[in-house]
């Protein structure tokens, strides 16, 4: 078979081989490069880094409530929580306490715990799944301007109501009679 980069002359293939080698090594190196300079720049970022050895003065807990497509859904236990690593967002049990720990002050928000969630937990939470123009955050029963930017205040009480983005309200009306809808 011919490959018209190699050729068909021996010393240029071996040169094509040997660039290629040369290309591949720089790849891993940045690659290597990179990946060590984001872990030592994200060791102070409160979403990413865990808590375990940690003096965490600041903490705050507040209470989620989730709904998808009108139903209510379970927020599991452990999220946040890896074999060695918590992290500083985390739940606990299922009952939807949120815990938030860091050094100092933080302000964190639903996304952050979404985030989380999606990140650090087994199945994640299929946020790009959700109609975000659709979907709400309430705070103590009041509809937050900030959808996932809320903040966490401690003591609050937060519900998130997602719709997904294949959920069609009209589903139950689609095997009515034409009698039975309703005149636009």
């Amino acid at each position: 078979m011919f490959f018209p980069f190699f050729g068909g002359d021996p010393i240029r293939r071996r040169k094509n081989l040997i660039f290629l080698g040369k290309v591949a090594i720089v790849g891993v190196v940045f690659a290597v490069g990179a990946s060590l300079i984001q872990g030592y720049l994200s060791q102070d970022d409160p979403l990413k880094a865990c808590i375990d050895n940690r003096e965490t003065p600041y903490r705050i807990s507040a209470t989620l409530e989730l709904y998808i497509d009108g139903f209510k859904a379970e927020i599991p236990a452990k999220i946040g929580m890896n074999e060695g690593c918590t992290h500083s967002l985390y739940t606990i049990s299922d009952d939807g306490v949120i815990f938030a720990e860091w050094e100092e002050e933080y302000p964190y928000e639903v996304g952050h715990f979404l985030w989380t969630w999606s990140t650090y937990h087994e199945g994640g939470f299929p946020f790009k799944d959700m109609a975000q123009d659709k979907s709400k955050i309430f705070v103590n029963g009041v509809e937050s301007p900030d959808f996932i930017n809320t903040l966490l205040i401690d003591g609050y009480k937060y519900r998130a109501e997602f719709v997904t983005r294949d959920f069609e309200e009209s589903q139950d009306k689609d095997f009515l009679p034409p009698d039975f809808l309703p005149e636009p």
